[in-house]
């Protein structure tokens, strides 16, 4: 139970009992063996999903049930003929080589006196199914396994465990087929009703064998993927080709549910498409080779529901044939499938356009959040790149909270990490694994190491994240260290660069190619700065001196290698100059050249040059160096290439590429166009921390002390964003009327906040009526840089002046 006191002294009641429970701790505590079903299967080929059964007599009345799985390969758990749970795609993907997440279940309410029967199903998934734009499978073994505990607490305080052991019998069923990219093929024909129910007649089932345990460990699970929400399709229609196409209005992750009445042996092929092609067709080119397609065979005998089982799609389209009759909306279902965020944030403004990007980011975070965080989830690919999630994941923390999901994955980052501290392209890192051997690591992502734990901390303010990621963040640091040598410049190995920058075949009007050196050696810089701030949050002085005089260091070797003295880069790109200020590379007396440079390209072209690297940090280096209508003018453009352009397009996730599908209807090169990929989604970032004004303060981080420092601008005439901290609602909202400027402002308990308001005089405003010095909760005011700062503790304000002049 807990109990509150406000800052007057006043207490709450006390709350009403709540209560926790430990899981599995040590191997000591799992009382059950790995079991496999003796089945016979080609192990080049996704073969017919097992199913397990085990029946076990309960001796009394229960107390409590629980039951702890996992599996090699998916699993789903069946108990006297329910579903148990309502986790998808578990036990999840880690890096199987070291550890396997368990999921814990209720099941009190399942079991009963007598006669009971657990069941599992078991799939493929990422441990056996096809990974990577290779045909290869069995990327962690070649056998499927259950392991599953269930712990019977009796009324009279004893106890029995149940579970995975040579007692358990093994058949194959109605899925005959079921892979992460290529889908499921279901035979309802071949059904086994009653399986998991006690009483089922299974003498014609096969054995099980008990394998070995894994080296890896068992740990408990981080949110687990779930069915979040439904989305009912907009249309049907026919395309030129002759297909009858259902058009859920939103480009989703998961897959489709339907109803059907057919007769027996019909069968229905649903194929899963991002777009149409400019003739009105099903484009499925940039899928490679990921077929994202269901086909399912009717049992016959009335209405039947499916649903896929061990598998999902990234889609808005689906083609169907084989429906008897015309298929009516009513029958299907897009079940959106994510792991379990809890929001945390939302931002509107007046422009509906941006407010479609906003949702287009949200939709995108949603889509690649599948238990970890992917690039994309259509193709042949959707694996843990480094490199989006290093520039995402501030705007993923706005967007949801993301404490325990980046928890889960940098645990597996630093276990694929290198023994020379290289950092994978991806993680899981199966392109390692599956050519056993290492490979170099790339700038921008193999940062992911250090700015994602800093990131995370920034947001949570819990040490613990960087207490455990710390050897992996010194690692990835001292592995750099050691390719610049004593020049402390980067330029060996192989590194993705500004990947996807502005390009164009046109000779008069060319490209943004940024150097690698020059990026390799930024990151360099970058990450060696964050690990000193790391080491001194830690209480780790002799490193966070160390760090401090290597950074010195590198910046001192960047200024000489890539800066002229007047401040022009050796790549006079918008992405060279964006990673110089953002990083802090260049002396104060070059800032302002610098600044002016990059802003210079940008009016020059009136679009952004910049790929995955520069992107994230262009408009935010735009604002802090005082051009702020430079960035403004990048976030309004509708025209190729920018954020808004897709939007144009009728996009409902961020793409890939700038020019995905180009202004006459034709496409990317077919081989890398996805278009739900959140990496350029990072501007989320800019639109909470700069348009609406919510940012918070290193030295006190997870919003302890809050700033409010809204800039208006681009036409914009409102702007509102909140967000879930861990102290509580922090909100601001922003109108500009009648030549005022209309600030309201929230702040939670036990937080401070500094509040600036732009182009203000400290006479002119007022606080809910009041004038500003002497409104309750103010506790300090000063001008500077044509703006009022105002000092406050927690809750709501609403803050009133006219604008002096233009907005900055």
């Amino acid at each position: 139970q807990v109990q509150v006191w406000d800052n007057r002294g006043n207490a709450s009641g006390w709350s009403l009992p709540a209560h926790w429970e430990m899981g599995l701790l040590q191997p000591a505590d799992w009382k059950t063996r790995w079991i496999t079903p003796d089945l016979a299967e080609d192990p080049q080929e996704s073969n017919p999903a097992p199913m397990l059964r085990r029946t076990f007599t309960v001796k009394g009345s229960v107390a409590r049930a629980r039951l702890y799985a996992t599996a090699m390969g998916l699993y789903q758990l069946e108990l006297n003929g329910r579903r148990v749970g309502a986790d998808c795609l578990a036990p999840g993907w880690t890096a199987y080589d070291f550890r396997f997440q368990y999921q814990t279940y209720d099941v009190t309410d399942q079991v009963r006196p007598g006669e009971n029967c657990l069941g599992a199903l078991l799939g493929d998934g990422w441990f056996r199914g096809r990974l990577s734009w290779t045909r290869h499978r069995n990327s962690y073994g070649e056998k499927l396994a259950l392991l599953a505990q269930l712990v019977i607490t009796y009324a009279d305080g004893s106890s029995e465990v149940v579970g995975s052991d040579e007692k358990w019998k093994a058949a194959t069923g109605p899925i005959l087929a079921s892979d992460l990219y290529m889908g499921e093929t279901y035979d309802a024909r071949l059904e086994r009703p009653g399986w998991s129910q006690p009483g089922y007649d299974d003498r014609e089932w096969r054995g099980v064998t008990i394998l070995p345990p894994p080296a890896a460990r068992l740990t408990a699970s981080a949110p687990s993927v779930r069915r979040i929400e439904e989305i009912k399709p907009v249309r049907l229609l026919k395309t030129p080709a002759g297909d009858t196409v259902l058009d859920m209005g939103q480009n989703m992750v998961g897959w489709l549910r339907f109803q059907v009445t057919a007769p027996a042996g019909t069968t229905i092929t649903l194929r899963h498409a991002e777009v149409l092609d400019k003739a009105g067709n099903l484009y499925t080119e940039n899928l490679r080779g990921a077929d994202q397609t269901i086909r399912y065979t009717a049992r016959g005998g009335g209405p039947e529901t499916f649903e896929p089982h061990f598998t999902f799609q990234g889609f808005r389209y689906v083609a169907i044939s084989g429906w008897p009759g015309e298929p009516a909306l009513g029958a299907f279902t897009g079940v959106v499938v994510h792991s379990a965020l809890a929001p945390a944030g939302a931002f509107s403004c007046s422009d509906p356009l941006i407010n479609q990007l906003q949702h287009n980011i949200v939709w995108g975070q949603k889509g690649n959040f599948v238990d970890i965080p992917t690039d994309c989830p259509q193709r042949d690919e959707r694996l843990g790149w480094t490199g989006d999630t290093q520039v995402f994941a501030r705007t993923a923390c706005f967007n949801f909270d993301c404490a325990t999901f980046y928890t889960k994955w940098l645990a597996d980052l630093a276990l694929d990490q290198q023994d020379d501290g290289a950092v994978p392209h991806v993680s899981p890192d199966v392109i390692a694994h599956r050519e056993r051997k290492g490979h170099s690591a790339a700038a921008g992502w193999a940062d992911a190491a250090v700015v994602v734990p800093w990131t995370v901390y920034l947001s949570y303010g819990d040490r613990r994240i960087l207490e455990r990621q710390y050897p992996s963040m010194k690692a990835w640091v001292e592995y750099m260290r050691r390719a610049a040598g004593d020049r402390y410049l980067w330029n060996t190995g192989d590194t993705f660069g500004d990947w996807l920058a502005f390009a164009t075949i046109d000779p008069g009007y060319p490209g943004a190619t940024t150097d690698k050196d020059l990026i390799q050696t930024a990151y360099f810089a970058h990450s060696t700065d964050l690990l000193g701030e790391t080491a001194r949050v830690l209480g780790r002085q002799g490193d966070a001196a160390d760090y401090a005089e290597l950074s010195a260091k590198i910046r001192a070797a960047f200024l000489k290698e890539f800066v002229t003295p007047n401040g022009r880069l050796a790549s006079n790109t918008q992405t060279a100059y964006a990673l110089a200020l953002a990083f802090d590379l260049l002396p104060e007396s070059l800032r302002p050249r610098a600044a002016e440079r990059l802003a210079a390209d940008v009016r020059k072209f009136k679009h952004l040059t910049t790929g995955f690297l520069g992107t994230p940090v262009l408009c935010k280096v735009l604002s802090d160096t005082g051009h702020l209508d430079e960035a403004y003018l990048l976030l309004n453009r509708k025209e190729y290439p920018s954020w808004l352009y897709p939007v144009t397009q009728g996009a409902t996730t961020i793409w890939e590429r700038w020019d995905g599908q180009k202004p006459d209807g034709t496409f990317q090169d077919k081989g890398m166009n996805s278009f739900n990929h959140y990496a350029y989604g990072a501007i989320g970032e800019w639109l909470y921390r700069v348009v609406a004004g919510i940012d918070l303060d290193p030295e006190q981080p997870a919003y302890k002390h809050i700033l409010i420092q809204p800039r208006p601008g681009g036409g914009l005439t409102s702007a509102e964003a909140s967000l879930r901290t861990m102290y509580g609602r922090v909100a601001s909202s922003w109108e500009l009327k009648d030549g005022r400027m209309v600030l309201q402002v929230e702040i939670p308990a036990n937080t401070s906040a500094t509040v600036r308001l732009p182009h203000a005089q400290p006479g002119q405003v007022t606080e809910s009526g009041q004038p500003l010095r002497t409104a309750p909760g103010i506790s300090a005011v000063r001008q500077a840089d044509d703006a009022v700062s105002a000092e406050l503790g927690s809750g709501s304000y609403t803050f009133a002046y006219p604008l002096g002049g233009k907005p900055s």
